[in-house]
């Protein structure tokens, strides 16, 4: 049976032909059936998921509706969730588990959505390919040789997989967005802000955004609808523009619509094959009366240095709180600094480490001026690129990725080319946009995905553009035959 959606579960729950319970039983079936093959799920809590799931049952035979009521959705593991294992991809964290829900998880929760699994990632958020978790890599559910994005890997592959028709994610650099376009999902990261982040185990702070992953837009706005909106325990929680229109969104009309081509993301380094897939994606929306036109972002050469000098200055300083002391599994030892050095070593994973010594490097006396502050000047004529860019257009249209998914261990010995993965992802962090992964076609069996950009809160506009292109597309549908186990 191939896995329902939150569109299919209604109908089948309004009919009277499966309950909450029902569904998430073959959900956790097929956990069991493919993970080992996958490893995208590091924690299950059947007795937890399946009262919840009764719960959503009981709601429903009392007359409530609702979108989510007995939605199985999948938790990436830098999510708080009470009661559920909290690892952050890392040996670090211990036993630890989350004390409160997250606020994204438990708007989710209240509106009756039932929580199936954490989601294995790459240690502290920190990767681009899914190999960098503690617990093993995850697999790309359409070739196991081949990475499935990071870091939010084992969310993205959840939804790819069938687990479950929702998970949720983090995008920092582009974590939720590149894992879509390796596996043929959706995913958005919403303007910073529109989430909130309270209960997100925080790497850059002023670039991490939770997303949601789904199979197709039409499921993402469902998610976005009961999670979106102001946090009091997150002081940079901003209310959505236009959230009403979430409950009946309809595609938008694609005529007079200006979609911008920056010039910078078409350029040497993308392959002919996704150059091709993407021409023929805007094709099919100019031939709705689109209009295409090209725009430049010219400070986009800088991105990569800027937003690694950020990001890892940023980690340097949230990721000292996981000393032994305050957090994190201690190795004993009869002096601190001992202990904390012990602890760390034995607790954090390679390039958590790199990044780590990277920022506190950028930090330091006589480089704070050189690098980080000059990092932050970057990051504004970055967005001020942006700005200028959408005076002349609605939305901007790019590639996600230069190529499909990579073979496993092709870049894990070169860092930088491990960091050049996001070039086309980190700008719109940098610039706090919404972005939207659509799948968009198939190169030699492996997805290929492409990016809409909007201006700051645009997003519910940018779902209805994002709508309106699956509705002329079928890419969205199709679903990968999974390995078989070992």
């Amino acid at each position: 049976m191939i896995p329902l959606t939150m569109t299919d579960a209604r109908k089948h729950f309004e009919a009277g032909q499966m309950t909450a319970v029902e569904w998430v039983q073959g959900c956790l079936e097929r956990i069991q059936r493919n993970d080992s093959a996958l490893n995208a799920v590091l924690a299950l809590e059947p007795t937890i998921t399946l009262e919840a799931a009764r719960k959503a049952d009981a709601r429903r035979a009392r007359g409530e509706r609702g979108e989510l009521l007995g939605l199985p959705f999948v938790i990436k593991d830098n999510l708080q969730m009470r009661g559920w294992p909290l690892s952050q991809g890392s040996r670090v964290s211990g036993q630890d588990r989350g004390a409160f829900d997250a606020t994204a998880v438990g708007r989710l929760l209240d509106a009756g959505a039932v929580p199936l699994a954490k989601a294995n990632m790459d240690e502290f958020a920190m990767g681009s390919s899914g190999e960098y978790s503690a617990f093993g890599p995850t697999r790309n559910p359409w070739d196991g040789s081949r990475v499935p994005g990071g870091s939010s890997s084992g969310s993205v592959v959840a939804v790819a997989a069938g687990y479950a028709p929702l998970a949720l994610g983090t995008d920092t650099g582009g974590s939720v967005r590149l894992p879509a376009s390796f596996c043929g999902v959706s995913a958005l990261r919403p303007t910073y802000g529109v989430l909130s982040r309270s209960g997100l185990t925080a790497m850059a702070s002023s670039l991490d955004q939770i997303g949601p992953v789904a199979s197709s837009v039409e499921d993402l706005v469902a998610a976005l609808g009961g999670m979106a909106g102001r946090d009091p325990l997150d002081s940079t929680s901003v209310d959505l523009p236009g959230a009403e229109r979430l409950a009946h969104l309809r595609p938008a009309p694609l005529a007079g619509l200006k979609i911008g081509l920056p010039q910078e993301y078409f350029s040497e380094g993308l392959s002919e094959a996704t150059r091709t897939i993407l021409v023929t994606a805007m094709d099919r929306l100019a031939s709705e009366g689109a209009e295409l036109v090209e725009v430049s972002l010219p400070h986009t050469r800088f991105a990569i240095d800027t937003y690694y000098l950020l990001n890892t200055s940023e980690v340097s300083s949230n990721l000292s709180r996981f000393d032994g002391v305050r957090f994190g599994e201690r190795k004993p030892h009869q002096e601190l600094h001992a202990m904390i050095s012990r602890t760390r070593d034995a607790g954090l994973g390679n390039e958590t480490k790199r990044r780590i010594l990277l920022g506190a490097f950028c930090l330091s006396k006589g480089y704070y001026e050189a690098f980080y502050l000059k990092a932050l000047k970057v990051r504004a004529l970055i967005a001020e690129d942006f700005r200028k860019a959408f005076e002349k257009v609605d939305i901007l249209a790019t590639p996600l990725s230069p190529a499909t998914a990579f073979p496993f261990g092709e870049r894990t010995r070169h860092p930088l080319e491990m960091y050049l993965a996001d070039v086309f992802t980190v700008t719109q962090a940098l610039a706090s946009l919404p972005a939207l992964a659509l799948p968009a076609g198939f190169d030699k069996g492996l997805p290929v995905g492409l990016q809409l950009v909007g201006p700051a809160l645009s997003d519910v506009r940018l779902l209805e553009v994002g709508a309106a292109f699956q509705s002329l597309t079928d890419h969205h549908l199709a679903h990968p035959a999974l390995p078989t186990p070992a």
